[in-house]
C-alpha cells in the first residue's frame, strides 16, 4: 500500500510540475502574440511605419520641388522667367496684352497667381 501511494505521490508530482511548465509556456505565448511587444503589435507598428513612410517621400519630394524653384532665384543663377513670375506674383502685376484667367481656389495652380 505504501508503494503505491509513493507512486501515485510522484506521478502527482510530475503531472503539476508539467501543468506548472505548461500554463508558464501558455502564458509567455500569449504574451508574445498578443502583449504590447507581441506579433499584434509588431504587425501595427510597421503600418505605421508604412504609412510615415509615404508621408516622409510626399513631403521629400515637395522639399526638393521647394529647392529646385529656391535654387533658380540664386543670385549666381538667376532665372529671368522665374524672376518674372514671383515679381508678377509679389507685386500683382500683368502686362497690358496679358489674358489672365483666375482659377478657383483650392485648384492646385500656384500659390500667388498674378491677377489684372
Amino acid at each position: 500500500m505504501d508503494r503505491i501511494r509513493d507512486a501515485l505521490g510522484r506521478a502527482a508530482r510530475n503531472v503539476v510540475w508539467q501543468a506548472a511548465f505548461a500554463a508558464v509556456v501558455a502564458y509567455f505565448a500569449y504574451h508574445a502574440i498578443h502583449g504590447d511587444r507581441g506579433l499584434i503589435a509588431l504587425s501595427r507598428l510597421q503600418g505605421e511605419i508604412d504609412q510615415a513612410e509615404g508621408v516622409l517621400g510626399q513631403i521629400r519630394g515637395e522639399r526638393e520641388r521647394l529647392d529646385h524653384r529656391a535654387s533658380l532665384l540664386r543670385p549666381d543663377n538667376l532665372d529671368p522667367d522665374m524672376l518674372d513670375e514671383r515679381a508678377r506674383a509679389m507685386l500683382n502685376f500683368a502686362d497690358p496684352d496679358e489674358i489672365v484667367i483666375p482659377l478657383p481656389q483650392g485648384s492646385g495652380a500656384s500659390e500667388g497667381t498674378p491677377r489684372q
